[in-house]
């Protein structure tokens, strides 16, 4: 086989004029109307009161298209692509994740109503998103719970019926589903005044006698139901964006709220939906290490520690930032790779979603950490900002599903599976996510009575 040479345009890695535009829009946000009040904001000890400080902030972000810029422009969203999005992120999470992070989940409450949602709901329910003449509308999603024994989310996809994995039931009674259970950690769902946001997608178990791959599904919570209320939890990082416990108590909601594709694959809604987010919170990532590099940097070059010169001269300090800064040019361009990737693939890309945010969190936590070692012990003094920046990084390995279970359902999963082809992201070809994948390890394999492992316990 031959190859046949030709004149190649290359992998093109400039942006275009409509890129750009949305770069340094997101930019001036960011630097103009988010910074001002970030600081003041992240000091706030109430947590609640500290989400409040961010309200003309995301009023203004609303107003300029940010706030619902990810939903399609048929519904009033700005149709922006996923490439478009992380391109926006970065320069918002370079400032302040945690408001990044409040404009994510109004993604991951409403794209799967998008995805799977009856024309009604859609109309409805974006619409009532992008239309609101306050600016102040946003919506909350919730799948994670409490840790428990047996239950807790992070196996929700287990084979296993309730109370293990997603504890939340919802009891279908008439025309309504009654909900009770509890939720714990999901962002925005509390609303600007800890009662609800005007509108929370909630992944709950609408079928008890089925594991967790046949029996959930998705419901639509809207403010004000009777049932549900809400406590506030104090984070040490992301502190402006608001993390919420749900407490439902027969709380009863119509029948019509119930997403309908979702029915029984709830568990491939909240996969898909981490993997749509895995760039993002990659991208913060980076927006997260670029903001402490770029401090790093100016401290090195003005500050020297009683020698003769300043410390970006050192051999050393030079080393340990050009380490850090390759890898965040690296992982931006992964982040790009993978969201360009979920543009082509219908908004699924669950093993490069995984791979990305996993990888990216992972490798820039220590980067961030660098930039403290660069800065040493006065990094430590609050009037700087990296003790804020270390924080933040911290936070995004053990968020969005956590890495240890994007690498075991997401990853592992998908790897282990007998047509898993290597190749295939390198060569953009289409991965399908399936519910035997999601299984793999969650249930313990028995021994069995010779002391073998019997064959792992899997859905019917």
């Amino acid at each position: 086989m031959s190859i046949e040479f030709s004149e190649s345009a290359g992998i093109n890695f400039s942006l275009s004029a409509d890129q750009k535009k949305v770069q340094l829009a997101a930019r001036d946000f960011a630097e103009n109307v988010l910074a001002p009040v970030v600081r003041e904001a992240d000091r706030e000890p109430d947590p609640l009161k500290a989400f409040q400080m961010t309200k003309p902030a995301y009023v203004e972000a609303y107003k300029r298209g940010i706030a619902f810029g990810m939903l399609p422009k048929e519904y009033g969203g700005g149709g922006l692509t996923n490439i478009e999005l992380i391109l926006a992120a970065e320069e918002i999470c370079a400032v302040d994740p945690g408001f990044a992070c409040t404009v994510l989940v109004n993604g991951l409450a409403l794209m799967p109503v998008w995805y799977w949602g009856t024309e009604q709901q859609k109309k409805r329910v974006m619409q009532a998103a992008t239309s609101d003449p306050s600016g102040e509308w946003i919506a909350g999603y919730a799948a994670s719970e409490p840790p428990g024994t047996p239950g807790g989310t992070a196996n929700f996809d287990t084979p296993l019926p309730h109370p293990v994995g997603i504890g939340v039931t919802a009891r279908f009674d008439g025309d309504s589903y009654v909900l009770n259970g509890r939720k714990y950690w999901p962002c925005n769902v509390a609303g600007w005044d800890g009662r609800g946001a005007n509108i929370n997608l909630v992944v709950v178990r609408t079928d008890p006698t089925k594991g967790g791959t046949e029996g959930l599904s998705a419901i639509l919570v809207e403010r004000g139901t009777p049932g549900v209320t809400y406590n506030l939890i104090d984070t040490f990082g992301h502190r402006l964006t608001p993390n919420s416990e749900i407490i439902f108590e027969n709380a009863r909601v119509p029948a019509s709220n119930l997403v309908e594709g979702t029915l029984g694959n709830g568990d491939l809604l909240i996969n898909r939906n981490f993997a749509w987010s895995g760039p993002v919170a990659g991208i913060a990532a980076v927006g997260v290490a670029r903001a402490a590099y770029e401090s790093a940097l100016d401290w090195a070059k003005t500050y020297t520690a009683g020698s003769p010169h300043p410390m970006i001269y050192f051999q050393n300090v030079g080393y340990v930032l050009g380490d850090v800064a390759a890898r965040i040019e690296a992982c931006r361009y992964f982040c790009w790779k993978a969201a360009h990737y979920i543009d082509q693939h219908d908004y699924h890309g669950e093993l490069i979603g995984a791979l990305n945010k996993t990888y990216c969190t992972e490798t820039l936590l220590d980067s961030v950490y660098k930039c403290l070692q660069v800065v040493g012990v006065n990094s430590a003094d609050r009037k700087h900002m990296f003790e804020k920046f270390l924080r933040e990084a911290a936070i995004l390995p053990i968020y969005d599903g956590g890495n240890f279970g994007m690498q075991r359902r997401r990853v592992h999963g998908v790897l282990a599976s007998p047509d898993f082809n290597p190749r295939a992201l390198m060569d953009d070809e289409y991965v399908e996510f399936t519910k035997e994948m999601e299984t793999i390890d969650t249930v313990q394999r028995p021994e069995g009575p010779a002391g073998r492992p019997q064959e792992r316990l899997t859905h019917a």
